[in-house]
């Protein structure tokens, strides 16, 4: 009887796994300071100095040198992507609190998601709030994304032409998302 030679099973390592979370927590820190770095780049590129501004753009000074326009050109997109990035990291710590329902809320539950009990509001905030928080960081992954894009030429690499309207599109809906915010508040 022929039994088929297997592989010994090797035990798996955790680094693949934890490269990719500090990957991920790397490029949201990178989403979440755009806003200061894309306005240090533009107060750097206005007065002069390219390279530092390249720099906190995340272009790396190697590339050939693109003039101070381009930089400040760039700079000011990463200041509209900072902003959006600033109202995603307000949506998080918003919703983040919703799986800590039961501490920071002490009731009474009567009128609220899932209550009247404290165990049924709690379950109803942690249904929310789990689901809301992974759009939210995955929306500030895809932010850091675009900005590397976006950046591209100052790196002496292709830019995709979908970039540029993208960026505006995106900084179109997060304008609209903090107007309609603004507008339901009392």
């Amino acid at each position: 009887m022929d039994t088929p030679r297997t592989l010994p099973s090797r035990p798996r390592s955790a680094a693949p796994r934890t490269h990719a979370a500090l990957r991920c927590v790397r490029r949201v820190r990178d989403a979440v300071t755009l806003l200061p770095r894309g306005v240090a780049a533009l107060a750097l590129a206005v007065a002069g100095r390219g390279g530092p501004a390249r720099v906190l753009l995340g272009a790396g000074p190697p590339a050939p040198r693109p003039g101070a326009v381009r930089v400040a050109a760039h700079a000011a997109a990463t200041v509209l992507l900072g902003a959006l990035s600033l109202v995603l990291a307000g949506l998080l710590m918003a919703v983040a609190r919703g799986p800590f329902y039961g501490f920071v809320d002490q009731g009474p539950y009567d009128h609220s998601w899932g209550g009247p009990g404290k165990a049924g509001a709690w379950l109803a905030h942690f249904a929310v709030s789990v689901p809301s928080s992974l759009a939210a960081i995955a929306a500030l992954w895809g932010v850091a994304g675009l900005q590397h894009r976006l950046t591209a030429p100052l790196r002496g690499e292709r830019r995709a032409r979908w970039v540029p309207p993208a960026v505006l599109v995106c900084c179109a809906a997060g304008s609209l998302f903090v107007f309609a915010f603004l507008r339901q508040l009392p």
